[in-house]
């Protein structure tokens, strides 16, 4: 009786050598198989992060919801509906109004060398825009484009 350990390495080293026939056969198709791959991988990534982003917006909204009123008049289900979509509008705005009116910068120091950093960028980039070269050809086609 053969031990089940070498008949599982025996499978792995016949699939390996499948593997790397198939590969040396077919490079394209291999290469776009792997490319594939990594594409799905990215896009389900991507999907994952942004439900993780998507639930974890919605649970906080909804921990912090408050209890219905109570009202004497009878609504009916469509005014209900534009109630909740009217404050779900409300506290998005409100939300993005919070984020216009944060302070980035916690200390002087940082917005001091914020401000530096924009200066030398804007330096930088007038001496770039007026320190081309003139190439007789170009200014012709400039017209154009």
């Amino acid at each position: 009786m053969e031990p089940v350990g070498v008949s599982t390495e025996m499978a792995l080293l016949s699939n390996i050598l499948a593997a790397y026939a198939f590969i040396t056969e077919n490079p394209e198709r291999a290469a776009l198989y792997f490319v594939s791959g990594v594409c799905i991988g990215l896009v389900l990534t991507l999907l994952a992060l942004v439900l993780r982003v998507s639930c974890r917006t919605d649970c906080k909204r909804s921990s912090t919801k408050k209890p219905p009123r109570e009202s004497d008049s009878d609504s009916s289900d469509s005014d209900a509906d534009s109630d909740t979509t009217s404050d779900v509008s409300a506290r998005r705005h409100r939300r993005f109004e919070r984020t216009l009116n944060t302070n980035v910068f916690t200390s002087a120091e940082e917005l001091e060398r914020a401000q530096r950093l924009e200066e030398r960028e804007r330096i930088i980039r007038e001496i770039w825009m007026n320190g081309q070269p003139d190439i007789p050809g170009t200014r012709s086609l400039n017209r154009y484009y």
